[in-house]
């Protein structure tokens, strides 16, 4: 008998995948599962050879958001739905669930249509603290810049910056910075199958006014973390909301899910972002935690 089989798609600079995803293919081996790291823009691929597509590592997409969405749109049995990934590769999407009522990052949004003048995007800067200015399609903090409000060469530098992306056509978004991101760190929860599987801290990664990044990301700081109580609480509410927010996740819960949190001034968790198309999912950081990610992986393909 054949065994069923699973792509784990990637991009080129990772085609036998990034070394954190790569034990899940003799992990899924080990359960019967032939799983296969395939590039996702790569012709060759014939997606419908496969009982799943995993999007993993497939961090070279920004630039490309349209086509990827096309090319997601195009393959079979794809596990978390192309309907949540056109959704979730825009982080526009924090409006929907601000609007469900959980606390997100305070966001001041900027239309390129509306061909804003240097001005006019310094009114919408905050007039104190620091400050982040990034567009709404991006990961691994491309294209991303922290910068003081009280200091004239750094708001200058962050009009640039805006600018710059909104004549490229670019939706771009300013936060606050929220500054206990430096000493706590963020942490970043893990959902397999809809259940919470483990978490992870994650050191600061902006130290400063936007500089360009090499390579597809900013190398990150990771750690093994327990979630706080009111962490795992809006965590779970966070998740709790998906099946009525996000458009296609309606049917059964998301094979991942990572939600990342900051604390605010006074300590509160906040929603910096909902990953549910390419997550790190950091299994190298906790005891079972790949053993989970197969078990789910493989109870999908059983259930395609």
């Amino acid at each position: 008998m054949t065994p069923p089989r699973v792509a784990l798609a990637t991009c080129s600079a990772f085609p036998e995948m990034e070394a954190d995803e790569a034990p899940l293919i003799p992990a899924l081996g080990e359960r019967g599962v032939e799983a296969v790291p395939a590039v996702w823009d790569d012709p060759e691929v014939d997606w419908s050879a496969f009982d799943l597509v995993v999007v993993r590592s497939t961090w070279d997409y920004t630039p490309r958001h349209e086509e990827f969405l096309a090319w997601a749109s195009g393959v079979p049995r794809l596990a978390n739905p192309a309907e949540v990934l056109a959704w979730n590769t825009d982080k526009s999407y924090l409006r929907d669930l601000e609007q469900a009522g959980l606390p997100v990052v305070p966001t001041i949004w900027l239309d390129p249509a509306r061909n804003l003048t240097s001005r006019a995007v310094h009114t919408r800067f905050p007039a104190s603290g620091e400050f982040v200015v990034k567009p709404t399609v991006s990961a691994g903090a491309q294209d991303t810049g922290r910068y003081q409000s009280n200091e004239a060469h750094q708001r200058g530098m962050a009009i640039v910056h805006a600018r710059d992306l909104l004549r490229a056509g670019r939706h771009v978004m300013v936060q606050p910075y929220l500054e206990r991101v430096d000493t706590v760190g963020e942490t970043a929860l893990v959902y397999l199958d809809g259940k919470f599987s483990h978490a992870v801290r994650k050191g600061a990664l902006l130290q400063g006014p936007y500089r360009g990044v090499e390579g597809l990301f900013k190398p990150e700081d990771m750690t093994a973390r327990e979630a706080t109580p009111q962490e795992r609480a809006l965590a779970d509410r966070i998740m709790a909301a998906v099946p009525s927010v996000v458009p296609g996740a309606a049917d059964r819960p998301l094979l991942y899910a990572r939600v990342d949190l900051l604390p605010d001034a006074d300590g509160n968790p906040m929603l910096l972002e909902l990953e549910l198309t390419e997550p790190s999912l950091f299994l190298g950081l906790d005891d079972g935690a790949l053993d989970r990610a197969a078990d789910a992986i493989a109870a999908r393909v059983a259930f395609a």
